[in-house]
């Protein structure tokens, strides 16, 4: 019984995240700053790590786990990168 419901309650999740995901992406495409256009990308990282997250559950596979730290990690550089030149215009001082 637990297991049908772990198997719905992820196939719900990965359906939600799918959404989000295009929702952060019609961010990126159609946000009227510079910021907007960050921040929905920053989702777009986060959304993609749960996707792997939850595809890594269901397949029972620690590619996928591996996968979604290595998405965390680039998201949170890019991000910080992207900040700092949107405040100074310049990445490396």
């Amino acid at each position: 019984m637990s297991a049908v419901i772990l198997q719905f309650a992820l196939g719900y999740a990965q359906i939600a995240v799918i959404l989000a995901l295009c929702l952060a992406c019609w961010r990126v495409l159609k946000g009227p700053r510079a910021q907007d256009r960050v921040l929905g990308v920053d989702a777009m990282y986060v959304n993609a790590m749960l996707l792997f997250l939850t595809v890594g559950m269901v397949n029972g596979n620690i590619f996928f786990f591996e996968a979604s730290m290595v998405i965390a990690i680039l998201g949170f550089v890019t991000t910080a990168c992207a900040a700092k030149f949107l405040m100074r215009g310049e990445v490396i001082e």
